[in-house]
Parts: structure tokens; C-alpha cells; sequence
């Protein structure tokens, strides 16, 4: 008899645990709206237009042409980069579209899609500058400029022997590096193209360095129907062409393509 009550007491708990893993696409659906943080400051991911004042980028579009795949409407909340992920895990939004890469230390906090964009790190440098970079390694003595709180801060402080310098802006990124105050500026080679058509700097894009890394969308742990149907969205709107207009119209190829291959 005792050994019943324990079987029916841990089918009820598994069935609980299976509810509330459903919960984030239950509570999505039943409201109607997806929440989204982007960081709204990040051209041309996601920035506000300076006509408009709407935020307007590939995130944005990627963002809005999701939702409407998942049957919601997107509401965006634009936060601040260095607090996005602390919002997200006290439940402010609902996910992240804002490049976040999926690195070891925020896969163990956070659930992520399937990845949405692959990149590489490019380095740029001054155009009177003819050093060769060909790896990571090599920037060892030197003085990096990153943006705050990016994976490439975290990469070049676990090689070592590079002077990390971070920057809340490109634009601050990039001025520094032309006024000589750094050695080199590495950042998204998606985001390249635009940072040196904006800054019109005596700059150059130079060598892509390191590995592929993989951005995903960045939601709360335990919600594998959510997963599911995020996962499924993504893999619709590149089968159907989609995605691939939004990104040719943003960065001239298709981001969803791992570099090189």
C-alpha cells in the first residue's frame, strides 16, 4: 500500500513538473504578447531609427517576423547591456534577441534556442597600421578594445597577456583605437561593415580571428514545450526564405550559416 502511495506521490510530481515546464509558452500564448529585451543601442542588430524614434534592425525584424510565427505579437523592452541577462533571469522578459552569445557560463544559467546567427570575431585596425593578427594568440602585449560585457572580453582575458580595454560603445571603441590609445578593436564581423561606414575613421577591417561563435535567443530554464516551439519558428522561417531576406538586407549574406562552411 505505502509503496502505491509513493508511486501515485511521484507520478503527481512528475506531472507538476511537466506543467510548470510548460508554463512560459502557456503564459506567452494566453497573453498574446512575446516580451522582448534587445539591448536597442546596437547597430545594426537593433537600435532606435533617428527619424522614427522605433527600433528598427536585423534583430528587430528576425524578432517580429518570430513572433507572428508563433502566433503573438512582440513587445520590446530595450535594456541596457549590462543588466539584460540579471532582467531576464527576475522575469522582466520573457527572452533575449540581442546577439547573445551562447557561451559555457550562460548555457549553465540559461536555456537557449537553436542558434539564429553565427559569426567570428574580426579585428580592426588603423589604416597606417600593416601588423598581421592571425590568431587570438597573437594579440598577446597588445591593447584590445571590446565592447562591455561581450564574450570577446571573457576570450581574450582566459588567453592572457592581452590588455583588455572595454567600451560601452563602438563608437568610443573605434575612436580610441584611431587616437592611438589601443592597439586593435575586435568585435562581430556582422557588425563591421556598419561600424566603419558609420565612424569614417582611418580604419581598416582586418583578419577574422578565432572560432565560429553561435548567438541564440536566451529564455529561462525548464520550458521545453517553449524551447520547442521557439526551436520550430527559427527552422520555419529559414525553410521558407524568410530569415534569409532579413539578413541579405542587413548584413548582404545569410547569417544563419556557420563561416566557411
Amino acid at each position: 500500500m505505502l509503496s502505491g502511495k509513493i508511486a501515485l506521490a511521484i507520478c503527481v510530481l512528475s506531472l507538476s513538473m511537466t506543467a510548470r515546464a510548460a508554463d512560459l509558452l502557456d503564459m506567452v500564448k494566453q497573453r498574446g504578447v512575446l516580451r522582448i529585451a534587445t539591448e536597442g543601442t546596437y547597430p545594426p542588430f537593433n537600435y532606435k531609427d533617428k527619424k522614427s524614434g522605433e527600433l528598427t534592425g536585423f534583430d528587430v525584424e528576425f524578432a517580429r517576423a518570430l513572433s507572428a510565427r508563433l502566433g503573438v505579437k512582440p513587445e520590446f523592452v530595450a535594456t541596457e547591456w549590462a543588466g539584460i541577462l540579471a532582467g531576464l533571469q527576475v522575469g522582466k522578459y520573457d527572452v533575449i534577441i540581442s546577439q547573445v552569445t551562447m557561451t559555457p557560463k550562460r548555457q549553465a544559467e540559461f536555456a537557449f534556442s537553436r542558434p539564429y546567427t553565427y559569426s567570428v570575431a574580426q579585428l580592426i585596425l588603423r589604416q597606417d597600421d600593416a601588423a598581421s593578427y592571425p590568431t587570438l594568440a597573437s594579440l598577446k602585449g597588445k591593447r584590445v578594445g571590446v565592447g562591455q560585457g561581450s564574450s570577446y572580453a571573457e576570450t581574450l582575458n582566459a588567453i592572457g597577456g592581452i590588455e583588455v580595454k572595454t567600451y560601452t560603445s563602438a563608437p568610443l571603441n573605434l575612436q580610441d583605437l584611431a587616437n592611438g590609445r589601443i592597439d586593435a578593436a575586435l568585435n562581430d564581423r556582422l557588425l563591421v561593415p556598419y561600424m566603419m561606414q558609420e565612424a569614417r575613421l582611418p580604419l581598416r577591417a582586418a583578419a577574422t580571428v578565432g572560432d565560429a561563435q553561435r548567438q541564440g535567443i536566451a529564455f529561462k530554464k525548464n520550458n521545453p514545450q517553449f524551447q520547442l516551439a521557439i526551436d520550430g519558428a527559427i527552422a520555419a522561417l529559414i525553410a521558407d526564405g524568410t530569415y534569409a531576406r532579413i539578413s541579405q538586407r542587413w548584413f548582404g549574406l545569410d547569417a544563419s550559416r556557420v563561416p566557411g562552411q
